[in-house]
């Protein structure tokens, strides 16, 4: 499923360092680390009529990730909010918006690996596109298995939201060539991790669970969907979960930003039957929609 382009994006306006500059203009340099090593750490925001969703959690893991990565600046919070308002602004968005908020380490002074080459500061980078939810939760997606394992801690931690993303685009290359929406990841013991771009959900016998985050991010719409669970008495557990049992689920589904809850309907051409007519993923997306107010901060309030 390739989401369709909006026209309305050709003429956005991007942040790049401290300004806004045209999408024409919106440049890094050659010797960006973003450009020479992917050594960068992003977050995806949705922003939705009542304003950004959760905001402060995305922030303070872009924080965690720049620390993890040994920046040696970080933007003040005020200043990336301020960064944020003023794109959103700029282009009349207030709605139906995705952000892609991007830190890379900065410009070297010549190429090299060595981040003590990095010695102008960090970049930060605002791309907010008109860009609504990637897949339509009514119809679901169809996924297969790849080949492709997900980073375990022992090579390189997945909590680490970094955008060296290659082993996440070659399973998404694989599910391309097999004609289904996304990839399924397992981590090195064969355990489900995640989905190319997306955790994953399934349900059984009325309980929730998904795999431990050992081998993927610690998705913010997963913590989510956890809480509204648990805050609604729905039974939720976190453990290590086979193909086998994916394959038997009666409901499975993807949390992310770019997707909110998306429906699974088959695996490895394998349709989720849902024998016992459960109804908890639609159950989810209504209490999901119903927290927008609850966890978004008002643009003007930044």
């Amino acid at each position: 499923m390739l989401q369709e382009f909006d026209a309305r994006n050709v003429e956005i306006k991007v942040w790049i360092g401290d300004g806004l500059v045209s999408r024409k203009d919106a440049k890094v340099s050659v010797f960006d680390s973003s450009v020479q090593g992917g050594d960068a750490v992003w977050e995806g925001l949705r922003v939705y009529e009542q304003g950004i969703f959760c905001l402060e959690k995305h922030l303070d893991r872009l924080e965690d990730s720049a620390q993890a990565m040994d920046f040696v600046e970080i933007p003040t919070r005020s200043f990336i909010k301020n960064a944020i308002k003023q794109t959103l602004l700029a282009n009349g968005m207030h709605k139906d918006t995705h952000i892609r908020l991007t830190l890379t380490r900065g410009e070297k002074i010549t190429s090299g690996m060595d981040p003590r080459l990095n010695q102008s500061g960090p970049l930060l980078i605002v791309l907010a596109e008109w860009k609504p939810p990637v897949y339509d939760n009514t119809k679901g997606i169809r996924i297969m298995t790849s080949a492709i394992r997900r980073n375990s801690p022992m090579h390189l931690d997945s909590k680490i939201h970094h955008t060296n993303l290659i082993n996440n685009i070659l399973a998404k290359i694989q599910s391309n060539y097999a004609g289904v929406d996304s990839a399924l990841m397992l981590d090195n013991l064969g355990f489900i991790a995640e989905m190319n771009g997306t955790n994953i959900f399934m349900v059984k016998n009325n309980e929730l669970i998904t795999p431990t985050a050992d081998a993927c991010l610690h998705g913010i719409t997963r913590a989510l969907v956890i809480k509204l669970a648990r805050e609604n008495g729905i039974p939720v557990l976190e453990r290590n979960v086979s193909l086998t049992e994916l394959y038997a689920a009666d409901e499975a589904f993807g949390t992310g930003s770019m997707g909110e809850l998306t429906p699974i309907t088959e695996v490895d051409g394998r349709t989720v039957l849902n024998r016992s007519n459960s109804k908890l993923t639609q159950h989810l997306i209504g209490l999901f929609n119903e927290s927008h107010h609850r966890w978004s901060v008002k643009i003007h309030d930044l």
